[in-house]
């Protein structure tokens, strides 16, 4: 008997990073040297005092149970704290801070909290694919804001249809952005929080690389904004900050009802954090400024080391200002991001990401991860410039 799989899957895309994660596999098997500048996944260690921190509350008997689905009230005090010192925002850390399983997990979570079947949800595209799944499992309908260069990589919200507008509930934001490196100023948020306002809209906004940003730029909050906390969230990670990508912790913050419409999400279908690794994330919260300086160092370093060595080889790269990403136009001669990429494993062993993956308007672009190291990066130039 064949069982087939449900409607709402029929109707995604294959996942990009399920697919790229095949062909590396692949190249590997036959014995390749590979470069993955693909999935951004932090190749540095978590710090060590963040580690100590788990090990010790891991032995502790009275964390071997399960956690509250709100969270422990230290680690969103400890949010609260965070806030307040990096963004001058007061948080309620009972109302206004949820503890996630990873900032991924809320994001896919939170339509299901907001959306009705048919309803629909403003999805920045190209976009980090999550936001488009979550819609669609919720039963709701995409609407995509084509993020283009010429616009800097923001949406123009005031040309968004208005036969979508009137079904529309919930808005994903996204900056610093993943895929484009892209980054929001006050303007932007200012005029989201109005947009949100009139039409009575939600604000999803994805911050998960809100700290790893260069050049002395500090990106902001859009809980920053004046009234944003009526019609907004925003969602952090502790992955990319601390290096703590397979921890599994982040949280969102914000607006006191959507938060606790995601909360009965998540009361039915998770049984919260590992106590243990919450006690860990409140060290990291509160001790780890030094870490993330270094950390920072390193990536900018590496972002500089990537884009000169690819401009060398006359591509046009301005170096982004925020995230550890790379969003490179492809070189003169080539259009399509698909075959190029493919091109980039089979003639180079480097893999890359397709923009096109990310959304049609990624279309003539690549992204590069800059976690490898920068010995790693030098080899990526070389290795670019015999085939180009």
């Amino acid at each position: 008997m064949r069982i087939e799989k449900a409607d709402r899957l029929q109707k995604l895309p294959p996942y990009l990073f399920v697919e790229i994660d095949k062909a590396k596999r692949k190249a590997k098997e036959q014995g390749r040297d590979i470069i993955d500048l693909g999935v951004g996944d932090p190749d540095q260690p978590t710090p060590s005092r963040i580690i100590e921190k788990l090990y010790a509350a891991a032995q502790d008997p009275a964390n071997h149970h399960y956690a509250l689905d709100a969270g422990m009230p230290i680690l969103r005090e400890a949010i609260a704290g965070w806030y307040a010192r990096r963004f001058n925002v007061t948080l309620d850390p009972d109302t206004e801070v949820l503890p996630l399983l990873g900032s991924k997990e809320g994001l896919a979570h939170l339509p299901l909290g907001l959306i009705n079947p048919g309803e629909t949800v403003l999805v920045p595209e190209p976009g980090y694919p999550p936001y488009r799944s979550a819609t669609i499992f919720a039963g709701g309908r995409p609407y995509y804001l084509p993020l283009l260069e010429e616009n800097n990589f923001l949406p123009q919200l005031n040309k968004i249809k208005s036969s979508a507008l009137t079904k529309a509930k919930l808005m994903f934001l996204n900056y610093p952005n993943n895929p484009t490196a892209a980054t929001a100023e006050e303007k932007f948020f200012q005029q989201a929080v109005k947009f949100a306002q009139k039409h009575k809209i939600a604000i999803a906004q994805d911050a998960a690389y809100s700290e790893i940003a260069f050049d002395g730029y500090r990106p902001i909050s859009i809980l920053e904004i004046a009234g944003a906390k009526d019609v907004a969230v925003e969602f952090h990670s502790l992955s990319k900050t601390y290096n703590m990508a397979g921890w599994r912790i982040g949280w969102v913050c914000g607006d006191r009802e959507i938060i606790a419409h995601l909360g009965q999400v998540k009361a039915n279908i998770d049984s919260g954090i590992f106590q243990a690794i919450q006690i860990a994330a409140v060290t990291a919260l509160d001790t780890a400024a030094g870490d993330l300086q270094n950390l920072v160092k390193l990536y900018q370093r590496r972002r500089d080391l990537l884009c000169q060595g690819l401009n060398s080889l006359g591509w046009k790269i301005i170096p982004p200002r925020a995230t550890f990403y790379i969003w490179a136009k492809l070189p003169q001669g080539h259009r399509d991001s698909i075959k190029f990429a493919q091109t980039l494993l089979k003639q180079a062993g480097i893999v890359v990401t397709p923009g096109v993956g990310f959304g049609p308007s990624g279309e003539g672009y690549i992204r590069m991860a800059l976690t490898v190291s920068e010995g790693k990066l030098e080899e990526t130039v070389a290795r670019i410039k015999k085939i180009i």
